[in-house]
């Protein structure tokens, strides 16, 4: 399992649907978001620049919620070893208070940014995100 890297959200007007919170869509954006920033934080310059990633799917359960002005605390990390060019991810948001709001296992893949073609991850390209932490 990787560290634990962590970045928070508060919810705008913007985010809020007629149910009068978080719309469900903009978790899935949140979950994007704090895997991407977690990639930029901990990945190596150079691996940063040959490869993109891609979503192969989104297993979301929703056990909370919260309204305007109000704040998720979104951890990620990656519970195994690649396989391939997949790495699964799990992503929690949390209230204020501690409440599990979300929880995610998200599967990706990495791509050559050049060719779009799948890459397998190399030890070295997952080796990062085994030996550091990450809090944004």
């Amino acid at each position: 399992m990787s560290e634990a890297f962590t970045r928070t959200f508060t919810a705008t007007p913007d985010h809020i649907d007629e149910l009068g919170h978080v719309n469900n869509a903009v978790w899935v954006q949140w979950i994007q978001d704090v895997a991407v920033s977690h990639w930029n934080a901990v990945a190596r310059p150079e691996d940063r620049d040959a490869y993109i990633w891609v979503v192969l799917r989104h297993e979301i359960d929703y056990r909370g919620n919260i309204g305007t002005g109000e704040r998720a605390h979104g951890t990620t990390f990656i519970p195994g070893e690649p396989k391939g060019a997949r790495f699964d991810r799990r992503v929690e948001f949390h209230d204020d208070g501690g409440k599990l709001l979300v929880s995610a296992l998200t599967t990706w893949a990495m791509l050559d940014r050049e060719t779009l073609r799948p890459q397998r991850v190399r030890a070295e390209i997952a080796a990062p995100f085994f030996s550091h932490t990450g809090r944004e």
